[in-house]
Parts: structure tokens; sequence; C-alpha cells
């Protein structure tokens, strides 16, 4: 029985289709990868926008002008001015960080038909699945 399993796994050619399939699975998972960790990343920064806007909310002075990076330099606005400022900047975050979450969504559709093809070829000879070490 054991001679029979390992005859059928050395049975299993591997085309250049197949190939294919197994390099754009395997440069999909590494962009997946990719994506997702730009997403923590714009996560955190939309976090931190967050939590500048609360603590100018609860400025008491009304008339202190808050400094407000752009790029390498401070700019002085008033509360109201850094308020807008950082309301469109967490909008253009969160826009992004949708489009990012999109790229993922259709990636992994993509992945999952290769994965469904690639078993189906190869049963148990091909492991696809991601370690999480």
């Amino acid at each position: 029985m054991a001679a029979t399993m390992k005859k059928a796994a050395e049975d299993v050619n591997v085309t250049f289709e197949d190939q294919r399939k197994i390099n754009t699975f395997a440069r999909n998972t590494s962009r997946i990868t990719e994506l997702k960790e730009e997403i923590e990343i714009k996560k955190k920064q939309l976090q931190n926008l967050e939590d500048a806007s609360d603590d100018i909310m609860l400025m008491e002075d009304d008339c202190m002008r808050v400094p407000y990076q752009i790029g390498d330099v401070f700019i002085s606005h008033s509360q109201d001015e850094t308020q807008e400022m950082l309301e469109a900047a967490k909008e253009t975050l969160q826009a992004e960080i949708k489009t990012l979450e999109l790229r993922v969504e259709t990636i992994q559709k993509i992945l999952s038909d290769l994965k469904v093809q690639l078993y189906a070829k190869f049963g148990s000879n091909i492991n696809l699945e991601a370690d999480d070490s």
C-alpha cells in the first residue's frame, strides 16, 4: 500500500502551465503580504490623525495656533484650520485603505481559484497553505 502511494506521488507531471500557476500563486501570496503590511501602516497613521484631532478638540485656548507638519516643515494654523486639514488627511487615508483592501480581496479571489486548480491536479503533493511562523 505504501509503495502504491509513493508511486502515485511520483507520477504527477508538472507542465509549463502548472508551473506558471504555481509561480502566479507565489507572487500573489507575496503581494498580499505586502498589501496587508501597508494597510496596517496606514491604519496606524489614521489612528494618529484621529488622536491628534481629539487632542485639538480638547484644547481650551481657541486663540492658540497649532503646528501642522507638511513634509519636513511645521506650519502654524488656527485650531479650525488644523482640524479641517486633519479631516481631509483622514478622508484621504480612509480612501487609500479601502483601495488597498479591495486589491487584497481581488488577489484573494485569484488565489482561491488557483488553489482549487492546483489541489485538483496535485492533491496532497503540493502545499499552498501559508506558514504562520
